[in-house]
């Protein structure tokens, strides 16, 4: 079996690196808020190319926490409406729901999966606060377009880099690219921790300090919480772990890369239809998505052959039972992706000799 994702080998390779940091935890005995978060936060920051990274528990919190902060300088108030794509994965819209302010669902490109920025602009009221770029399957959004139309509204741009560690626009790495970033460490993300993880980015000095507050009870100083905060930190255990895997998240980002390219280079079935590339740097491959009339069919039949595939996602949010208020609501493109995605293996320990096979299957299905 060709799996999906294979986190036991992709771990394995740094696996006395982790049990030196194992080892160092252990007899030092600090767990939480100590030099491994801080040194992982500055390395991070540094790779992003910006002043600051708060390290949180996972990356829900991580977008959560961005919506408190901006409510407690009176930025954004309950029921403002944040934008935010209809096809994301459903953290990117719970986020905004949790902070209480209203997911506002903005159709995607057919193309490349991403938010259209020309149906931006028609959702803009006068409540509107804030868009949400989610840099879907690791593909950065288009970013000029997207702080053109804030700046023009005085809206905030908060990216959502789940998907998206290491890729690059126009010479800047995502989680720079707008006010604010939230970022996941799930373990199958490009940078996964042995847990859950996640963390935010930004360049604004008075957001940072209110974010390193809120994660940790609304207090900067034991005992005194200036903010009716949440319990989200980081741990030390995962962010020595991350601090061991940024160092090598860049070579396997090109690993991916490649196996993107031989399945877009050799892929030649006319009933799968492969994703678009905007340019090979804003791209990092977290998934490798394509659409099929005949999902279901496809993926027994790859199964078949020992090619395990996963669908991201098979229900579009605003089908979800979660989401009731958006139940009369019809988003074409967005159910059309849903009901036709599927997503190949690849992974930076993926053999060339599996992709290959893969690639054969693919074009023997009919």
């Amino acid at each position: 079996m060709i799996p999906f994702l294979d986190l036991q080998k992709i771990n394995i390779r740094h696996e006395e690196a982790f049990k030196q940091e194992i080892d160092d935890l252990l007899k030092s005995g600090w767990f939480l808020l100590g030099d491994k978060l801080s040194e992982f936060e500055r390395l991070f920051a540094q790779y992003c190319g910006v002043k600051y990274c708060v390290g949180v528990a996972n990356g829900l919190d991580a977008l959560i926490l961005i919506l408190e902060a901006y409510k407690e300088f009176g930025l954004m108030t309950t029921e403002d409406e944040v934008l935010v794509p209809a096809n994301t994965y459903i953290a990117s819209i719970l986020a905004i729901s949790k902070a209480g302010l209203k997911p506002i669902l903005v159709e995607p490109r057919f193309d490349d999966y991403l938010i259209d920025p020309t149906k931006i602009e028609e959702k803009i009221t006068n409540r509107t606060v804030a868009i949400m770029a989610v840099h879907l399957y690791g593909q950065v959004c288009d970013m000029n377009a997207i702080n053109t139309i804030a700046q023009k509204y005085n809206l905030k741009v908060i990216e959502d880099s789940a998907q998206s560690h290491g890729a690059y626009y126009q010479n800047k790495r995502c989680g720079n690219l707008g006010d604010a970033s939230g970022f996941s460490f799930y373990p199958g993300k490009n940078l996964g921790a042995l847990g859950d993880g996640g963390a935010i980015t930004t360049n604004d000095d008075a957001l940072a300090s209110v974010l390193k507050a809120y994660r940790n009870y609304g207090s900067n100083e034991k005992y005194h919480h200036k903010f009716k905060g949440i319990n989200s930190r980081l741990d030390e255990m995962q962010a020595a772990f991350l601090t061991i895997k940024l160092k090598y998240l860049d070579d396997d980002n090109e690993k991916r890369r490649s196996i993107a390219n031989t399945y877009l280079e050799n892929i030649k079935n006319p009933t799968i239809i492969l994703p678009i590339v905007n340019s090979s740097e804003r791209h990092v491959w977290h998934l490798f998505v394509v659409r099929t009339k005949r999902r279901n069919l496809f993926q027994k039949y790859l199964l078949e052959k020992a090619v395990q595939t996963v669908v991201h996602y098979p229900i579009a949010p605003h089908r979800q039972e979660a989401f009731k208020e958006f139940i009369n609501d019809t988003y074409p493109i967005s159910e059309e992706i849903h009901d036709t995605v599927i997503s190949l293996p690849i992974s930076p320990v993926m053999m060339m000799d599996e992709v290959e096979s893969i690639v054969k299957f693919v074009n023997l299905y009919s």
